[in-house]
């Protein structure tokens, strides 16, 4: 990375001054924003930052960290519990989440910071003209709907969704929601979210950092059983970098704080709608907030 950036609020006095760290992510959007805003902190602090952001697939960017190959990312507490630790059953708290996903992974090498709100989980969606005709807020009211009147209940969802525990019928066993197959339709991601802005999928899945929701002026039904996993993006290190260079988590941690769904879905919309670059996209958030300073 070769951002002209010096010390905001993180980074005072350089303490990563000589350090040489590799920074990953995933490929989609919202991996790639975060990756950016990981190195453009280090870069503040005085480390030389080596990009290799935007690895393809979920396993990728964790393995890089684990073997050495890269120091850092930031990572979801629901992906590593359940796709890479193996469990099952998600956590309800996601503090306790990521406290268990902190302590499990300390066999693996890797050291957990301080995770953030942002929570990039699964909803369901509506248009607005459909929500205030159908006047569901939750998914207990979806529910309630699904059994009055069996015929509103329509979802499009993605193939993964359908099928997964912690998916579609995690969520209709938890909420009593019985829906005949020919109500579910599955197509892929982004048409979901046009035909649901469209109001041709009264529900569809989405996921609540995601910046269409706002773009598209989709109404989020709460998930008041909390049966989703909390997917709480955090930083993961490797944690031989971290015990040589232990100012990383001073210099994270208050970034990190800042990084909320809000955010998220204004940063990704940047992205995915406006057509903008996740690296400036990431730059210019951290300017605005004073995070860092360019020269």
């Amino acid at each position: 990375m070769a951002d002209d950036v010096r010390p905001g609020s993180v980074g005072r006095g350089e303490p990563l001054k000589g350090a040489r760290l590799t920074v990953t992510s995933k490929s989609f959007t919202e991996g790639l924003i975060l990756g950016a805003i990981m190195g453009i902190a280090l870069e503040a602090a005085g480390a030389e930052v080596l990009d290799r952001t935007g690895i393809q697939g979920s396993i990728g960017s964790r393995e890089a960290v684990r073997k050495g190959d890269a120091d850092a990312g930031y990572e979801y507490t629901g992906t590593a519990w359940i796709t890479y630790l193996g469990h099952s059953k998600p956590i309800t708290d996601p503090r306790e989440q990521w406290e268990a996903v902190r302590k499990a992974d300390t066999a693996n090498g890797l050291a957990w910071l301080r995770p953030s709100s942002l929570n990039n989980t699964y909803a369901l969606a509506m248009n607005r003209q459909n929500a205030k005709k159908y006047g569901t807020k939750t998914l207990s009211d979806v529910a309630r709907l699904a059994e009055s009147d069996p015929g509103a209940v329509k979802l499009c969802v993605e193939v993964e969704f359908a099928n997964r525990a912690d998916g579609l019928p995690g969520m209709q066993q938890t909420y009593g929601m019985k829906l005949p197959a020919r109500n579910v339709t599955q197509m892929d991601t982004g048409i979901i979210y046009t035909q649901t802005s469209k109001g041709s999928c009264p529900y569809g899945e989405v996921f609540t950092t995601d910046g269409r929701i706002e773009s598209m002026k989709l109404s989020v039904m709460a998930d008041d059983r909390k049966f989703f996993p909390n997917y709480n993006a955090a930083p993961m290190i490797n944690a031989r970098t971290l015990k040589r260079w232990p100012a990383i988590a001073d210099v994270l941690d208050p970034v990190t704080s800042r990084l909320n769904n809000t955010v998220a879905r204004a940063l990704n919309a940047k992205v995915d709608v406006e057509g903008e670059d996740p690296h400036q996209v990431a730059l210019e958030w951290m300017v605005e907030e004073g995070l860092v300073r360019e020269e």
